[in-house]
């Protein structure tokens, strides 16, 4: 565990454990100064067998991922612990901001690091950055952060990054909005009535994000970039510096996109979130293009249209929760059968949709939508 005196100390934590083995992509040529070695290497885009110029439909998505049991070494308690520790260091990372003191690089991507393992190991994590709400106590950017850095990762892993550049892009995802902690917090709260003043003051805050982590000596070239970009889009329609395409770090295409996604399941606004799936919904149809396709299509590849937490109807009448997602069959998750209300039964009773060729869901159970 990352401790908060590790932050404020700078004490060096343990080498992270290794995530399982992968063929990083090669990266596109520098087109920067030479970089230090290995940690400062450019980040790649992605692989040519998931690059495509069409239009992103929500018929091409690929299905959702298998999300495997939950082995010994990874359980929804641990997601949710390990989750809880991120926003509490970034809770921490805001007190040094305001502070002017730089955070402990060496605790930060350590915490990172086991981030990027955790979601190698299961996608028990990954849900539980879909949380609709703030938990109790915690503070909005903080949580906004951490759901950020953990799906960037997610995001990452699914298009080829190995393991040093997921980490540096969780990184990344950590700080985006630094920058908002100097700015009032009622604003957050109604972005979408700001003032001409206000609007630009909000619109400055990745330069100010961008600003605070330079100050702070980033660990690796292309940390301060990625922060000052994750608001510019592909067409050339982002701020504050109005880039395009090629010329917006491929870490802040990742970080502009999840970024979006998570303003839309949790805003900062008292009106409730979109489900998951609703927001790709509206990604891919208001959005489409702001952001390349592979990535959009990488993140449809991780929603299903039953997310795990769902209520659906069965064919039998019976109402079952979703409990895992099954990618060669996404509209046959794994479901926990409950009585007729949605209550859990006395006794579990756990059902795989795939291996169940007589039972089927008929659709989402409509009291549960939130």
């Amino acid at each position: 565990m990352v401790r908060m005196s590790d932050l404020v100390r700078g004490a060096k934590p343990g080498a992270p454990a290794s995530a399982r083995p992968a063929t990083p992509p090669a990266p596109p040529p520098a087109s920067r100064a030479p970089s230090p070695p290995a940690a400062a290497e450019k980040p790649p885009e992605p692989p040519a067998q998931v690059r495509s110029a069409a239009r992103v439909t929500l018929r091409q998505a690929p299905a959702a991922p298998v999300e495997a049991p939950p082995t010994s070494a990874e359980t929804p308690t641990d997601a949710i612990a390990l989750f809880d520790e991120l926003q509490t260091v970034l809770e921490a990372v805001r007190d040094r901001a305001r502070s002017a003191q730089s955070p402990s690089w060496d605790a930060l991507m350590h915490l990172v690091g086991r981030v990027v393992d955790s979601l190698a190991a299961s996608g028990e994590l990954f849900w539980a950055a879909n949380a609709p709400t703030v938990p109790g106590g915690h503070d909005y950017l903080a949580f906004h952060q951490a759901c950020v850095a953990v799906l960037a990762v997610r995001l990452g892993a699914n298009v080829g990054y190995h393991r040093a550049h997921l980490v540096q892009l969780g990184l990344a995802g950590c700080l985006i909005d630094v920058g908002l902690w100097q700015l009032p917090a009622a604003m957050l709260s109604r972005l979408g009535t700001l003032s001409g003043e206000e609007l630009m003051q909000y619109r400055a805050h990745p330069r100010l994000s961008a600003e605070i982590v330079r100050r702070w000596t980033p660990p690796f070239e292309g940390l301060v970039d990625a922060v000052l970009q994750h608001h510019e889009r592909e067409q050339g329609q982002g701020f504050p510096q109005g880039l395009a395409g090629g010329n917006v770090h491929p870490y802040s295409k990742i970080l502009g996109l999840v970024d979006t996604y998570t303003g839309l399941t949790a805003p900062p606004s008292l009106r409730p979130g979109l489900r998951p799936h609703e927001a790709v919904r509206e990604i891919v149809r208001s959005k489409n293009e702001s952001f390349p396709p592979p990535l959009i299509k990488a993140l449809l590849s991780e929603i299903s249209v039953f997310p795990p937490g769902t209520l659906v109807r069965l064919n039998t009448g019976e109402v079952g929760r979703v409990t895992a997602v099954n990618r060669n069959h996404p509209l046959r998750p794994r479901v926990e059968v409950s009585d007729a209300k949605g209550q859990r039964l006395p006794t579990p009773k756990m059902i795989d949709l795939s291996e169940a060729p007589f039972l089927y869901i008929t659709g989402p159970v409509a009291e549960a939508t939130r």
